[in-house]
This record gives C-alpha cells, sequence and structure tokens, in this order.
C-alpha cells in the first residue's frame, strides 16, 4: 500500500507538470506573413510566394503557427502611395477580425523599407505587433539572408512581449524601432540601425530580448485615421548644398506640392536661394519642414519671442518664415509624417505639435 500511495503521488506530480507543456504546444502563437514583395522574394527566374517564403524557414512548425497572405510581390520602388493606404487597412482589418491573431510580419524591398514601416507605425491602430523584414540579399545568392531574417521577425510577432512597441523592424537580429532605423548601407546584411538611439531589443538563441521602450505616439494613440484618407497630400523632399538656386522649392510649390521637406546641412542651414524660395512657399500656403542631411541631431523649433525687447539674435530668427521643426527624424520619414499630418490640419502650429508628439 505505502509503494502504491508513492506511485500514486508520482502520478499526480506527472500530471500537474506535463499538463502545462502540452498546454502551451496547444496554444502556440498563430502569426499572419502578409508579403508585399523585394529582394527577400526575388529568385532568379520568378519571385517566390508567400507560401514559399514560410517553407523556407528553417523547423518554423515548432516555432509558432504562420499563415500566409499576398498583398503585392513587386520591388518596395513600385508600391503607390495608394497601396501604402490598402495596407495599413488591410492590417487594422485582419487584426480587428483575428483577436486571437498575435502579430503580423509584412515583408518589403529594403530600399523603402524603412518609409514604409514608419507610415505603418503611424496608422495601424492596434497594440500587437507589426514586424517589418527584408532581405539585403536575393534567393539563390550566397549568403542569402532571407529565411534567417524572416525567421526572426516572426518569433519577434509571437513573443508576448512584443505588443505595444509600435511597428518594429527585424534585421539580423536586431530589433529596431519603424521611427528611428534607416537604411545605413547599400549592400552590408547589417544595414538597418538606429545611430543614436540603438536597438530596442534582440533576437537571442533562446529567447526575444527587450533593452527599450519608444516613449512617442504610434499605433494605438495615433490621430492618424486610414479610413478617412483617401489620398495622401503631395510633399517633396529638397536637399541643400552650397549655392543651391531654390528653383526646386519654387517648382515643387507651383506644381502643386501640398508640402515642402528641407533636408538642412548641418543644424537645418539652407543656401540665400533656398531661404528665399521657403518664403515663395510660405507665402503660398504651403507647409515647409526643416531637418537635417547629416543623418543625425535634431532641429528644434524656431523661438517666437513675446519679450518688448528683443536680442538681435531673437529678433532676427522671429522674422524669418515660421518654419516646422522636424525634430530628429530623417527627411523621408518626416515626409511621412507630413503627409499625414496634412489630412488632419494645415496650421503650422498643429503640425509642429505632431512633429513633436510622435
Amino acid at each position: 500500500m505505502r509503494h502504491r500511495g508513492v506511485i500514486v503521488g508520482l502520478t499526480l506530480i506527472a500530471a500537474l507538470v506535463w499538463t502545462p507543456v502540452q498546454e502551451a504546444v496547444a496554444e502556440q502563437s498563430r502569426v499572419r506573413l502578409i508579403t508585399t514583395g523585394g529582394t527577400i522574394s526575388n529568385r532568379p527566374g520568378g519571385r517566390l510566394s508567400a507560401v514559399e517564403l514560410l517553407a523556407s524557414v528553417p523547423d518554423l512548425e515548432d516555432l509558432l503557427e504562420a499563415e500566409p497572405e499576398e498583398f503585392a510581390n513587386i520591388p518596395s520602388s513600385a508600391l503607390t502611395l495608394d497601396q501604402w493606404l490598402q495596407l495599413a487597412r488591410r492590417i487594422n482589418q485582419v487584426f480587428q477580425t483575428d483577436p486571437a491573431l498575435a502579430g503580423i510580419v509584412v515583408t518589403s524591398g529594403t530600399d523603402t523599407l524603412e518609409e514604409l514601416a514608419y507610415f505603418l507605425h503611424l496608422t495601424v491602430r492596434h497594440a500587437r505587433p507589426v514586424v517589418v523584414v527584408g532581405a539585403m540579399r536575393r534567393p539563390g545568392a550566397l549568403g542569402y539572408d532571407g529565411a534567417a531574417n524572416l525567421r526572426q521577425a516572426l518569433r519577434v510577432a509571437g513573443d508576448a512581449e512584443s505588443p505595444g512597441r509600435g511597428v518594429l523592424v527585424v534585421f539580423n537580429n536586431e530589433i529596431n524601432s519603424a521611427r528611428e532605423v534607416t537604411k545605413t548601407d547599400a549592400l552590408h546584411l547589417q544595414a538597418f540601425q538606429s545611430r543614436n538611439n540603438g536597438a530596442l531589443g534582440a533576437t537571442a538563441r533562446d529567447r526575444v530580448i527587450y533593452y527599450r521602450r519608444l516613449d512617442r505616439r504610434h499605433t494605438t494613440t495615433t490621430e492618424f485615421d486610414i479610413e478617412r484618407i483617401s489620398r495622401l497630400p503631395r510633399v517633396e523632399i529638397v536637399m541643400a548644398y552650397q549655392g543651391a538656386s531654390g528653383d526646386l522649392i519654387r517648382t515643387a510649390v507651383d506644381r502643386g506640392a501640398d508640402g515642402v521637406v528641407i533636408a538642412g546641412a548641418g543644424a537645418g542651414s539652407t543656401s540665400a536661394g533656398q531661404r528665399d524660395a521657403i518664403a515663395y512657399a510660405s507665402e503660398k500656403g504651403v507647409s515647409v519642414v526643416m531637418t537635417s542631411r547629416t543623418g543625425g541631431g535634431r532641429i528644434a523649433p524656431q523661438r517666437v519671442s513675446t519679450e518688448p525687447e528683443e536680442s538681435p539674435a531673437t529678433r532676427a530668427e522671429s522674422r524669418r518664415p515660421r518654419r516646422i521643426a522636424g525634430e530628429d527624424l530623417a527627411p523621408v520619414k518626416a515626409r511621412v509624417l507630413l503627409m499625414l499630418a496634412l489630412t488632419v490640419s494645415d496650421d503650422r502650429d498643429v503640425i509642429q505639435r505632431m512633429f513633436s508628439e510622435y
């Protein structure tokens, strides 16, 4: 009887230990892969489908349950702004109709990946993660990185610590915020980095690790309602350089631009000709955002003095056409935010507030 009691006790303990393991396997995370194309699928002779991309990921069934959906299969530079709107709406729809879905992975070509990721960061209105991923080398090339990047992106999308962090970009085992990440090299595998801010986390062998969170507004706190936007405003980017005439700014204004982003030298410097052209844009009601072409640093809003006696420097600055400060956003991302901001308001102060919050 004594031995029988021991056996029964061990059996009960084994049942208690074994049952959660069985439940964990049964409740494996489910992730949707939505493909748009890019180098990750661009094999010689034809592009990989969403199903084929998933089939290229080793041991996927041991990680999670992945389901494919093909949105497009083209180079990232061929995606239109209308398709951006359609993709954001589709992601919101998937999350709305499938509450059990853990997250979504979106494939993109690397050339414009950071722009698409930031657009989704501002327009997807759900806390569950959207992870944007791609590859620097095409299928069949020596050192093809697509399957490895996709595997890590799927892990991040299915991880319990990923919700609430905004849209993420996963490359080469690093997790970066869509707001901060930029493509820093045309060819190297380690092409996506957050420079001054550093990565949000990493995909280690045993688990997904996060180091920090992003405090700026995004996803669930965004004020941009993609369902009410039928067309994105036209916003052009013009770079500052020695002796620039300002003709490109004037032409953009005359050809119907709703906004212009200036990639200024240093902390936003422009040529004399460009300064005159910026004044022309302001007179025409075109929003002008100042950013830096350097790849780092912050452009602060202009000072507006209320003092009766201003210093000469303050007085000179207050007489300049009031531009919108792009904060620390890269020019291409400032363009994305300005396009969305202009769907809400063309008031300079309102747009400046958005650049300070997002």
